[in-house]
């Protein structure tokens, strides 16, 4: 089983440069299904949530091939076979096939989706929405059958702005008849991102970033070629590692508008952030000061840094209140924290948090990604060891961590069974 061993205290100093964004990759790659002829995609990280679509896309017929940061996916001959619960349960965005697969051949089968167990992310809004389009959804023995002669563009409210509903709708729509309206959808970056991919192959689609968005369908989607946006909650995490750390790191490859959100709270917390066209300079040479957050759909504090948030919340000089109002059961790194010496006080889905002057190493656990990011974060201030296990889930969306902290100072290594892997 692989660890993470890490000596704290080090200061993180230099530049960094991050990967391309896990949450945008992932529809993207679902959306290569549209396609009848040959998608390339660039800046693509090398993560465990990539190589487990990839195996649907393969499961699937399609002819994929990833060179360094480079993904090629022919789809031309790909057919709407029933994905088994071995795939579906290594990946929660495998769901978004459905969409693609019952707008280009009208059926789908799916097992229910897996992923992280940090709260219910149910499909009813998927489900209601392919419905309001034409299509017949059944329900059983664990998996989702979804069947239409042509889906039908329509107007669909989403109760929520889900992500994963707002981005399986649209591909749904994409080759359907007339136009869909969404309303009240999702407003994240990878929205935009995925519209974008979506036009290039020759899709007509406008409003991603707004509450609203018009897809009108077209009869075919062709080859197209795109660059992913940089991940934002990757910058994110960069951010408050190099703020806790006392340090100033450099993040290059960023946009910053993306990261607008926990650039306030930083700032709020006395930490120096400076932007530029592409990048974000991180600078802190005091503790921390106490902060509020509140996560929201975005654009507001963004529910996969509330985690990393917390460490520096952690070491604060003050008390500060955490609401999580998106995920009922994303507090599992509370627990893991306290290891640290961490003083958090949960009572439902608000914590309290005690800054404490300093963290002391312990034997932790990952118990999903961002608790993962969150306690690599809390170990480089620690003082003594800090020794993570369960870190495959940190490999499901960071790329490389541990050499990209090392190169910044960082005293980590990675080991499987006490040898260096």
């Amino acid at each position: 089983m692989e660890k993470l061993i890490i000596v704290g205290g080090s200061k993180l100093e230099g530049q960094i440069t991050v990967s391309g964004s896990k949450n945008a990759i992932l529809p993207i790659m679902a959306a290569t299904l549209l396609c009848e002829g040959e998608a390339v995609i660039h800046e693509v990280p090398r993560l465990k949530d990539v190589m487990v679509m990839i195996q649907v896309l393969r499961f699937l017929g399609a002819k994929v091939k990833l060179e360094g940061s480079n993904l090629v996916i022919n789809s031309a001959s790909i057919q709407p076979q029933k994905i088994n619960e071995v795939l579906m349960r290594k990946l929660r965005a495998s769901n978004l096939v459905i969409g693609s697969l019952l707008a280009r051949f009208g059926e789908a089968q799916v097992a229910y989706p897996g992923g992280c167990a940090i709260g219910s992310r149910p499909m009813d809004l998927h489900i209601k929405g392919f419905q309001k389009m034409g299509a017949v959804v059944s329900e059983k023995y664990g998996y989702i059958e979804a069947k239409a002669d042509k889906l039908v563009g329509t107007d669909i409210h989403l109760d929520f702005p889900s992500v994963g509903a707002t981005e399986n709708l649209m591909m749904a729509a994409a080759l359907s008849s007339g136009t869909t309206i969404l309303r009240n959808v999702a407003r994240e970056p990878e929205i935009v991102d995925l519209q974008n991919f979506l036009n290039l192959m020759g899709g007509k689609v406008a409003g991603a970033g707004l509450d609203m968005i018009r897809i009108t369908g077209v009869p075919s989607l062709s080859s197209a070629e795109h660059e992913v946006i940089p991940d934002r909650i990757e910058t994110g995490t960069h951010m408050i590692a190099a703020a806790v750390s006392n340090g100033r790191v450099k993040i290059n490859n960023v946009i910053p508008e993306h990261v607008g959100p926990i650039t306030a709270k930083l700032r709020e917390a006395g930490i120096v952030v400076n932007e530029g066209s592409d990048y974000v300079e991180v600078f802190a040479k005091q503790r921390p000061g106490p902060i509020d957050i509140k996560t929201l759909p975005y654009p507001g504090f963004p529910t996969d840094m509330q985690a990393q948030m917390m460490v520096l919340m952690a070491v604060a000089n003050g008390t500060g209140i955490v609401s999580e109002s998106i995920f009922e059961n994303r507090y599992k790194h509370v627990d893991e924290l306290r290891r640290l010496g961490a003083k958090i006080k949960l009572e439902g889905k608000v914590s309290v948090v005690n800054g404490v002057p300093r963290l002391n190493g312990a034997l932790v656990e990952a118990t999903d990604l961002r608790a993962g990011a969150a306690l690599i974060i809390a170990g480089l201030i620690a003082d003594d060891i800090t020794v993570i296990e369960q870190v495959h889930y940190l490999d499901r969306g960071y790329e490389n961590i541990e050499q990209k902290y090392s190169q910044l100072g960082a005293r980590i290594v990675r080991v499987n069974n006490g040898v260096h892997s």
